[in-house]
């Protein structure tokens, strides 16, 4: 029954999915993440497919990210997905991310909301879901890495950029793709610390949708050495306090 609760994607680091190194970069492994999570859901009939049928879809709340090593160009690996609670408004999905011979290269834990497709309100997934998405609960299968944390709004002067939203940065849904702001904020460090340093681990927390045209902003603060904490804010304009948050993150270096 354990392995019909747990979804597996067999995958291989290709060429164009690796950073200057030939590592996986972020970007791709958490599309990948997404991908297995909705093939997870699909084959046990809670996907976007059928979601969107009844006019709900799935929005990602809140992603953690560890990874201890990042595979290479042409490795073999496999992402693992399982359901690991069920509430009235939130679903906890975990992931492990596994090379050849069972070595673990990390895990990810992620928070995710289903909702009304036109106006964007909650679903109560007990209602709509609830019985089928139980029976696939795997709280047993073992998650080791922290759950999210929290990142309070920074001072407006650690503004560091701003960007307009472009047709690349839409998904499916019609607003920013959550895996482009993670690409986004990677860019926010210079090549030169890539070479010298890995990112062991980026928490992100989703508070707003942002659309086609939108202006984003990044401010940045290194709390502690190799801690960053990132807050994205959309159409600041001229009075950087008003911009409403769209997305938090922690960024931890190693």
């Amino acid at each position: 029954m354990t392995e019909e609760k747990i979804g597996r994607t067999e995958l291989v680091v290709d060429p164009f999915h690796t950073d200057f190194a030939g590592r996986l970069n972020y970007g791709t492994l958490g599309k990948h993440l997404l991908n297995s999570a909705e093939n997870h859901a699909s084959e046990r009939g809670f996907g976007m497919k059928m979601l969107n049928e009844a006019n709900y879809t799935w929005v990602l709340s809140r992603l953690a990210i560890e990874m201890y090593e990042m595979p290479k160009v042409y490795d073999k690996f496999c992402i693992d997905t399982w359901i690991e609670d069920v509430y009235r408004l939130f679903c906890d999905r975990n992931f492990c991310i596994r090379g050849e011979n069972g070595k673990v290269f990390g895990y990810a834990r992620s928070i995710w909301a289903m909702i009304n497709y036109d106006n964007r309100e909650p679903i109560d997934l007990h209602e709509v879901h609830g019985q089928n998405m139980d029976r696939y609960i795997c709280g047993e299968e073992n998650c080791p890495v922290e759950k999210q944390g929290k990142v309070r709004r920074l001072s407006d002067d650690k503004l560091v950029r701003n960007l307009t939203i472009r047709y690349s940065d839409i998904d499916y849904n019609g607003h920013v793709n959550s895996i482009k702001y993670i690409e986004h904020i990677c860019d926010l460090f210079p090549l030169d610390k890539y070479r010298h340093e890995n990112v062991r681990r980026i928490e992100m927390a989703y508070m707003a949708e942002s659309y086609i045209g939108d202006t984003l902003s990044f401010f940045v603060e290194e709390k502690e050495k190799d801690v960053y904490h990132i807050e994205v804010r959309k159409n600041v304009l001229e009075n950087v306090s008003k911009g409403e948050s769209v997305v938090r993150c922690r960024l931890v270096f190693e």
